[in-house]
């Protein structure tokens, strides 16, 4: 879990565009996370398995 405090900082608007970074909204995690699905691959893989992820089936071959 990240701390609060660094939650807060990124949803701020930062001073300058380039200095924004994405974190995780569920979890807070700023590392590996997924643009397309706006979360990190933690949250992603648990929602997956959930089925609460529409349109993502696991993978098989």
């Amino acid at each position: 879990m990240a701390k609060t405090s660094l939650r807060v900082k990124a949803k701020r608007k930062p001073k300058f565009k380039v200095r924004g970074y994405n974190r995780c909204p569920l979890c807070g995690r700023s590392r590996a996370f997924l643009r397309r699905f706006q979360m990190c691959r933690l949250c992603f893989r648990k929602k997956a398995h959930l089925g609460e992820l529409p349109g993502v089936t696991k993978a098989s071959w």
